[in-house]
């Protein structure tokens, strides 16, 4: 645990000092490295704080019956879809998708519903498709749903009662 936690100190102080001498010596890679990671970071910092707070109102305010009936063992397909529109409307990626997956499973859910969440918010955001579509246009776009979505659907169901099947059960966080 002890070597963990050093060799954690040591990548980012690593990290940190590369950043350093990068402006420093004048070395562009090593400067735009920093300003892209400046840039990430303050979209994180406006983003995740609003989403926590939406995740703990989630948690506070829905009820685990609720989950279970649209999203449990017995949602059939229809759960399937409420995890593909609950995630078209989820913003900042699966930065945030993670923390919503642990607390429907917490309430309920069914894991091939949970994986179908995950994978779809990774591809089917809708502000994603909007600017996904306005460069590539909508055949494209329409298209690359078309296709992906019921993929991400049948894995997900696959996976889903194969974890079901084998009695997986998710460990608890530190």
């Amino acid at each position: 645990m002890k070597w963990n936690r050093a060799i954690r100190i040591a990548v980012l102080s690593g990290y940190a000092l590369f950043l350093i001498l990068s402006w420093i010596l004048g070395y562009d890679a090593g400067q735009e490295v920093s300003r892209n990671f400046t840039t990430f970071a303050l979209d994180m910092l406006k983003i995740v704080p609003c989403a926590f707070i939406l995740i703990g109102l989630f948690e506070v305010w829905i009820k685990r019956e609720t989950v279970e009936r649209h999203l449990g063992e017995g949602s059939g397909i229809m759960g399937y879809l409420w995890a593909v529109l609950l995630a078209g409307t989820t913003v900042g990626g699966v930065y945030i998708a993670f923390p919503i997956a642990y607390s429907l499973h917490s309430k309920g859910a069914k894991l091939g519903v949970i994986f179908t969440y995950i994978g779809a918010s990774a591809i089917c955001r809708i502000p994603m498709a909007i600017f996904e579509a306005s460069f590539l246009g909508i055949q494209f776009t329409t298209v690359r749903l078309l296709v992906s979505l019921p993929l991400v659907i049948i894995t997900s169901k696959i996976l889903g009662d194969y974890l079901t099947r084998r009695k997986y059960k998710l460990s608890q966080p530190l």
